[in-house]
């Protein structure tokens, strides 16, 4: 199944006949829909609104087909506000909550629906590798961007490359905890997404039982996790990295105060687990910003012609960034 038919089959026929008629699904990020109002899709970082108003019982349909009528089954998910379906497309919810203790316990009476279209560029952190590796292994890693910057498609591509080989040091044994199945797209816990010869993931696994899990049973090179947001994520880290592995990681921010001020990173900022930083900006999504040590001081100045660019602009050389033309080495 290819990435349009399974988008098109979680969509009740009017808004399917749509989004096949109007949809660019080459570049296709987002399809929010909300009722009442007008179905949007965002292309290439491009916003379209359709003719096409969205009803309430739409919205409705189309949360059962994502759910394959069995909602229940997804309720750890959707009390996190989001559901992911085959392909690893998530679909972000917003509606009425029920909470208890400050704990979201059930999202009820959904409202809107942001179907976020799952890319897959392989190549793209190509030339992210060689600045990320030293002392003959990878150096921790934290990719951070805004929603939307590409650091989780970046983090698949830098899975796929080190387990198949291409890292400056060869071969590397890739433990991917997907507790959202935003990597790997599982199905039957088999990845429909190539995450590379030498991975190993588990699936829909809580980020830090996962990590503790890897380690005792599959003695990875490297742990791969997306988006630490708690702090008994960070906790696990810290324990890895003790144990000698290395790691790869997402977070949601946009600069440095990301890192000193989450009260799930400020830890493992203080005591220097990550050493190196990658700060991705969103528009276009996978630019790079910069690359910086375990200090946060900056390693590669960039000239001002060829230093910013995106994902997109490489499908064809291969490279999320061209160090080669626009990168300076000061470390």
């Amino acid at each position: 199944m290819d990435k349009k038919e399974e988008i098109l089959r979680i969509l009740p026929m009017r808004l399917k006949e749509e989004a096949g008629r109007t949809a660019s699904f080459e570049t296709l990020q987002e399809i929010r829909l909300r009722p009442g109002r007008p179905m949007l899709f965002l292309e290439a970082g491009r916003e379209r609104v359709s003719n096409c108003l969205v009803s309430e019982k739409e919205i409705g349909e189309c949360l059962q087909y994502a759910g394959n009528y069995s909602l229940y089954a997804y309720e750890e998910e959707l009390r996190g506000g989001y559901l992911t379906i085959r392909g690893g497309h998530r679909i972000g919810l917003a509606g009425q909550v029920r909470a208890e203790q400050g704990q979201v316990r059930v999202l009820k009476q959904v409202s809107s629906l942001n179907i976020r279209v799952a890319h897959e560029i392989k190549g793209c952190a190509a030339s992210l590798l060689s600045p990320l590796f030293g002392d003959g292994k990878l150096k921790s890693v934290l990719l951070i961007s805004p929603p939307g910057g590409g650091k989780t498609t970046c983090l698949r591509d830098l899975i796929r490359l080190m387990a198949e080989g291409e890292s400056p040091v060869g071969p590397v044994n890739v433990g991917v905890v997907d507790e959202r199945s935003e990597l790997g797209a599982c199905y039957q816990g088999i990845p429909q997404n190539d995450l590379g010869l030498r991975s190993d993931v588990l699936d829909g696994c809580p980020k830090a039982a996962g990590i503790y899990m890897l380690l005792r049973s599959m003695a990875p090179d490297v742990i791969a996790v997306d988006e630490i947001s708690l702090v008994s994520d960070a906790e696990a880290v810290e324990y890895a990295a003790g144990c000698g592995c290395s790691f790869l990681a997402t977070l949601h921010g946009e600069s440095e105060e990301a890192v000193k001020k989450r009260p799930a990173i400020k830890k493992l900022w203080e005591q220097k687990i990550f050493e190196r930083y990658v700060l991705l900006g969103k528009k276009p999504a996978g630019r790079v910003l910069g690359i910086y040590n375990k200090e946060f001081e900056r390693l590669f100045d960039r000239g001002p012609e060829r230093g910013e660019r995106a994902f997109g602009q490489y499908k064809n050389s291969g490279s999320a960034f061209d160090f080669a033309g626009g990168g300076r080495h000061r470390e």
